[in-house]
This record gives C-alpha cells, structure tokens and sequence, in this order.
C-alpha cells in the first residue's frame, strides 16, 4: 500500500502589525485565517488496530494543531518582538489582551514557517508533514511544502 496524504482545515482569527513595513499593514489590522494541513504516510494495516486503514485520526491532527497553533493564534496579536511594537504590547498586555511576541516579523509566510516546525515535532513517527497553506484573504495565502525544505 503507498502513501497517502490527509488534509485538515483550521480557521482562527488574528490581529498583527508589520512594523517598518511601507503600506496598510504596518497599521494593527487583523485577518480571518484559514490553515490546511497535509500529512502524509501509509495507512495502518494491522487489522487489530483500531485505527485500521487510517494514515492518522483526524482528531489526533486536530489536537496537535488546536493546541499548538489555533488556540495560542485565535484572536490574540502577534507583533514581532525586536520592534518597537513591543512598548504596544506591553500596553495590551496589561489590559489584559492576548499578545503573541514573535521571534519574527509577522508575515504568512512566517508564520508558516513557524507553524511548520510545531506541526512537525509532534507528529507521530510515521507520519510526516507534507504541506501547509495559511490562506490570510480569500485571494492572499502563503505555502510551506516539505519537498521545498
């Protein structure tokens, strides 16, 4: 049997601002997220498995990506930390916003980048990360694919 590739669909809502950057998006401005994931490997043969004829449960991929990235991403800003827009966050911070401080200007491709590297050190062996796609419009999306890596 090969391999077989399985796509699981995330939507989160986050707010970010580019700083330095010389259009609207240097203003804080938010996006409706959309992150397909694509994991590929062979399904389980052993018929006394439970999870028979599956790559991976969806549920499994849903837990890895709703703890690393939906629910640390969902409605919280991200601004990059080595910018001023920390003095920013600071003030949201204590009003009790959520604010991510990134180790990067917080760009879709970026953040897949990122996304890419939590995925991938919680996937199981023998299952492997083909593809993401952060989709920030409806006609703007940033790939990250394993083969380009």
């Amino acid at each position: 049997m090969g391999n077989i590739r399985i796509t699981k669909q995330f939507n989160f809502e986050t707010g970010h601002a580019l700083y330095g950057y010389d259009g609207k998006c240097r203003n804080v401005h938010g996006h409706s997220y959309k992150l397909s994931v694509t994991v590929i490997g062979r399904p389980i043969t052993d018929t006394n498995h439970v999870k028979l004829g599956m790559v991976i449960d969806f549920g499994d991929l849903k837990k890895i990506v709703k703890e690393d990235i939906v629910d640390v991403f969902d409605h919280a800003t991200v601004f990059n930390k080595n910018t001023p827009h920390v003095e920013l966050a600071k003030e949201l911070i204590d009003r009790g916003h959520n604010v991510i401080l990134a180790d990067y200007q917080p760009t879709s491709e970026n953040m897949v980048i990122d996304f890419a590297a939590k995925i991938k050190s919680r996937l199981p062996e023998n299952i492997s990360l083909f593809a993401l796609k952060l989709q920030e419009t409806d006609t703007s999306f940033a790939e990250w694919y394993a083969s380009d890596n």
